[in-house]
């Protein structure tokens, strides 16, 4: 099934060579490109189709990536939102995801590596590659979390929760375990429940700030 894009970012050149190279993608196609985050918004006032992604720069005149993430976790939850920039720092990172990011990438990043990201964003609902997961999640990080009060967790529940800190899907995770993937959901539908928590997101930033990864 082809998963539908739309590319936001006021570099016309770069805009239209994304759109090519995502044609080469066989589960991908793009919708349409916009140079900025209003004119996304208008788009999507008269277009039937909403796309699954929109790739979304953050440097952009009249309404940048931070603005218009916003808005879309706002008005348009339902799509993933992939951040595709130059800026690597930790404000901006951490800045796009808390607007609503689901993924954040480089513009260097290699079109083969791309096309994983979105596939990973499509099955797991997020993306991040390993130096913006350092970023997020030492931000999350306090001085006391190894004091909080949490319910008591089997070996194999922090076992898993070790596990969620990684680029592993549920099926590799299980792999690791020597168990079956239902057995995997199993364990995350108990420590959704007893950790209050809804996503595999949150597991990751508990486990981080809990001691319970690598």
């Amino acid at each position: 099934m082809e998963n539908s894009i739309v590319i936001v970012d006021d570099h016309v050149l770069i805009a239209k060579a994304l759109s090519g190279i995502i044609s080469n993608y066989e589960n991908f196609r793009v919708l349409y490109e916009c140079e900025n985050g209003k004119e996304l918004i208008e788009k999507l006032k008269f277009e039937k189709n909403c796309p699954k992604i929109v790739l979304l720069d953050i440097s952009m005149p009249v309404m940048d990536g931070f603005e218009t993430a916003k808005w879309l976790k706002e008005n348009h939850p339902e799509i993933k939102i992939m951040a595709l920039s130059m800026q690597d720092d930790d404000q901006s990172v951490i800045k796009m995801i808390k607007n609503g990011a689901h993924g954040y990438l480089l513009k260097n990043t290699h079109p083969a590596h791309l096309e994983q990201a979105m596939l990973k964003l499509v099955q797991d609902g997020f993306y991040y590659p390993e130096w913006a997961s350092k970023i997020v999640f030492s931000s999350l990080n306090s001085t006391d979390s190894r004091q909080a009060n949490f319910p008591k967790l089997t070996e194999r529940e922090k076992e898993f929760l070790k596990y969620s800190t990684s680029e592993m899907n549920y099926k590799e995770i299980a792999e690791k375990m020597f168990c079956s993937p239902r057995t995997i959901e199993s364990y995350r539908d108990h420590l959704f429940e007893k950790l209050e928590i809804k996503t595999r997101v949150g597991l990751a930033v508990f486990a981080i700030k809990n001691g319970f990864s690598d």
